[in-house]
């Protein structure tokens, strides 16, 4: 029989030979150069001075250019960024022009090194854009695009475009761009006027060869506010970004909108178009949906008033929010060119405890789709001293199965239709009575369980500008659910009317919180 025998130096040089191994694995392991905490030490030094409103660097015939010129400067896309790379992410730049007329710093972020990406004339095509050559060579870029074979392998898709102040837009699979995140909004709808915060530069973390997400670090600067913050893009049938953030506050602000969420309404099945239109529905978003911290689940559909409307939802540790695109039919938009059937919608849901705080809504009016009008953001209920960080972190979920996004146990709105008030008479002729009538389809798996003559009633509430002349409740056979049909007389039109109603059986909630605003109608 064989012994072995370890004396105490054998034991030491083990020992040793084990840690130089592990040594050697963490040496051979990626360790990023770059974290979130080294932008918010950037953006705590901003923070603690005086803000520099940034110069422009634009020759004039850059500066005045029409849009129509502007989309003439295209990214050569034949150059990507990372071309050379093993990674399944590209990037492209956007360059400078019209009211994109300062420059953004872009930097690359390696397993070892920092170092910026270099502005060249030669990843752009001008196209017939008069320019002298020589005026380009010291300008920068105006953002980027994130490109990643979404839809098909072995094709490269836009997954995400950030340009201009702190918007960014991303889609999933199968959608076109539509709503925008932000990364900070300041007095929005306030009289004094909103400013808004811009991302003045990014840093991208470099992708391994089977990464599915992507890292961008971004600071963020404006005269009252700082930021520093971390996105992870995660590509798929449903794109997420996690968002971490950090923002230092310089100085008062009346209204500080975080998490916030930009999207378009013109007209739709709960406010028809003024004039004839083929589109039966123009919008990017069509509601707003909020889950709140007691369980509750509302919902908010969109209006494009004739004045500034602003609502408020007071909510206690949200648990998500978000604009939504719940009409999926291409029949309801049928717009070959713009595909709003295909527009994403955004859910933002909180990580951590937010606390006391609000979500608001914020409804502009606009004569035409090119306007974003629509605004929604969290805004806590107090802020800290200036100087003093504000910790919020999320996640950004852009999807096209909204209804994937519900409590199954309860029904949602499928949609809110607005008509003429009107009374069947006798010769069954129906008759205008100056009332407005509000049809709301409630849908879900917990509807299409019960027969036709389940015992399903509604609690509904409105002001003291309306009154209730209609209240039914009838089964909707077409889509399993039940269809509520309200009718009101409005006593001022002058001022709008707030309403709320929900499907109640055996005394417990069946369904989402319907919370409409009839506009006014002056």
């Amino acid at each position: 029989m064989l012994t072995y025998s370890i004396t105490t130096r054998t034991k030491s040089r083990v020992v040793t030979g084990l840690a130089a191994s592990v040594l050697m694995l963490f040496a051979a392991a990626p360790s990023w150069a770059f974290s979130l905490d080294d932008v918010a030490k950037q953006a705590k030094a901003l923070a603690d001075e005086k803000f520099k409103a940034p110069k422009s660097n634009l020759p004039s015939e850059f500066r005045d250019m029409k849009f129509a010129d502007y989309q003439k400067i295209q990214f050569n896309h034949d150059k990507p960024y990372w071309k050379n790379v093993k990674t399944p992410f590209k990037l492209e730049f956007y360059h400078q022009g019209m009211y994109f007329d300062t420059p953004v710093k872009i930097n690359e972020v390696t397993a070892t090194a920092v170092h910026q990406i270099k502005y060249s004339p030669e990843y752009f095509s001008f196209g017939d854009v008069k320019h002298d050559p020589d005026a380009v060579k010291e300008l920068g870029f105006a953002g980027f695009k994130v490109l990643y074979p979404l839809n098909k392998a072995g094709k490269n898709d836009e997954v995400m475009s950030m340009l201009g102040a702190s918007y960014f837009r991303v889609v999933a699979k199968g959608q076109v761009y539509g709503l925008s995140a932000r990364g900070l909004a300041i007095d929005t709808a306030l009289p004094s006027g909103e400013e808004f915060p811009r991302f003045r530069e990014f840093w991208i973390e470099r992708p391994n060869p089977k990464d599915k997400h992507l890292v961008i670090y971004a600071l963020l600067d404006s005269p009252r506010a700082t930021g520093a913050y971390r996105l992870m893009l995660t590509p798929g049938s449903e794109t997420s970004v996690d968002v971490q953030s950090r923002v230092y506050l310089r100085d008062k602000v009346g209204v500080l909108g975080l998490a916030p969420l930009t999207s378009m309404y013109l007209f739709g099945a709960n406010q028809p178009s003024p004039v004839m239109n083929y589109r039966h529905q123009l919008h990017d978003s069509e509601g707003l949906s909020i889950h709140a911290g007691n369980g509750e689940w509302i919902w908010r559909p969109l209006n494009n008033p004739k004045h500034l409307s602003v609502s408020t939802f007071t909510v206690e540790n949200p648990k998500g929010f978000g604009l939504l695109q719940r009409t999926r039919s291409f029949s309801e938009y049928e717009d070959l060119d713009d595909r709003y059937d295909l527009r994403p919608g955004a859910w933002i849901e909180p990580k951590g405890v937010w606390g006391k705080g609000k979500v608001e809504l914020v409804e502009i009016p606009t004569a035409d789709e090119t306007n974003d009008n629509i605004v929604a953001f969290w805004t806590p209920s107090s802020l800290p001293e200036t100087g003093k960080p504000i910790n919020l972190d999320y996640r950004l979920r852009f999807t096209s199965a909204e209804d994937k996004l519900h409590d199954p146990a309860l029904a949602w709105v499928k949609q809110t239709m607005r008509s003429t008030g009107d009374v069947r008479q006798s010769n069954l002729i129906r008759e205008a009575d100056g009332s407005v009538a509000l049809l709301v389809d409630f849908v879900g798996p917990v509807l299409k369980a019960l027969t036709p003559d389940a015992s399903v009633t509604t609690q509904v509430s409105t002001d003291d500008n309306a009154k209730v002349v209609e209240n039914t409740l009838r089964y909707n056979p077409i889509t399993k659910g039940w269809r509520l049909v309200l009718r009101l007389k409005v006593i001022d039109e002058k001022k709008p009317v707030e309403m709320r109603a929900a499907l109640v059986k055996d005394d417990k909630p069946l369904s989402e919180t319907w919370s409409y605003q009839l506009p006014a109608n002056e």
